[in-house]
């Protein structure tokens, strides 16, 4: 998926987060050539504009990491989460390093990085990520590549994304797998659910899952694949991933069992969240 690049400058490179578990949200982009069809940071973002071209449009913040150098001598340590509303490992970053600069200054002056990715670039960074200052995070909302490529069409295919937990823990660093979002009707099959765990199973990685969020303008974006996958769901789908929902509750118990089963760690997501240690 190509996507249309300009530069921005930003005011501050640490916002306050309010995931728990984080102190600071750090985002070196504006936008995210993924293209997840169920992504919600548009709607954080209150970008009409860039919602309905997500994945076609990223803003690269030029200044970020000289704001950054500033900030980490003057604002409080605490837990950074790298990135929240965007990927901080998305194609550019190859060209540009943003993510990579920006975590080596976070490091260099003892602030604990959090990173959560789709893209197995995080590699390249394996000589700044340590176990000492890092957590790494993988999403992986199934391992169907054809499924995943209309889910997540710029995102890495999973067994790569797999392949990034496989490496970071053999390097003994805390891993985890951001299991979400779980769609009823089409990744939420025990089987379907199944081959994600044992990828954290195998990587000695924690389990967090999470429901399809339905903030502003996601069913537009997601509608269209789900009329090719499942042509029922669209119109069914607000009362299945209601949290309080009977739908929710059999899920839950499903990644509740299987973890149980097959011996991984695992909680819904936003209740608490993997930090550095």
């Amino acid at each position: 998926m190509s996507a249309e690049y300009s530069y921005i400058t930003c005011k501050t490179a640490l916002s306050p987060s309010r995931l728990p578990g984080l102190k600071y949200s750090l985002n070196p982009y504006l936008g995210c050539a993924h293209g997840c069809v169920y992504c919600y940071s548009p709607s954080v973002l209150g970008d009409r504009q860039l919602a309905m071209n997500w994945g076609k449009i990223v803003r690269p913040k030029q200044n970020i990491v000289e704001v950054l150098k500033h900030e980490v001598d003057h604002k409080p340590k605490g837990v950074v989460g790298v990135s929240t509303v965007t990927d901080p490992y998305q194609p550019l970053e190859a060209k540009l390093e943003l993510t990579r600069k920006c975590i080596e200054v976070l490091a260099q002056h003892g602030f604990p990085v959090s990173i959560q990715t789709k893209s197995k670039l995080v590699l390249r960074d394996a000589d700044l990520i340590i176990p000492e200052k890092f957590d790494v995070g993988v999403t992986i909302t199934t391992m169907d590549r054809g499924l995943a490529s209309r889910l997540e069409p710029g995102a890495a295919p999973p067994d790569a994304r797999a392949q990034v937990l496989e490496e970071f823990s053999s390097r003994g660093v805390e891993t985890w797998l951001f299991l979400g979002p779980i769609i009823p009707g089409l990744n939420d099959s025990e089987e379907s659910l199944r081959q994600v765990i044992k990828v954290a199973a195998r990587t000695r990685s924690k389990v967090i899952y999470d429901r399809l969020n339905l903030k502003r303008w996601v069913m537009d974006r997601l509608v269209p694949v789900l009329a090719q996958e499942r042509p029922d769901l669209p119109e069914r789908l607000q009362g299945f991933v209601q949290e309080g929902s009977e739908t929710w509750r059999q899920i839950s118990s499903k990644v509740e069992a299987v973890c149980g089963e097959l011996g991984v760690k695992c909680e819904a997501a936003f209740l608490s969240w993997p930090s550095a240690q």
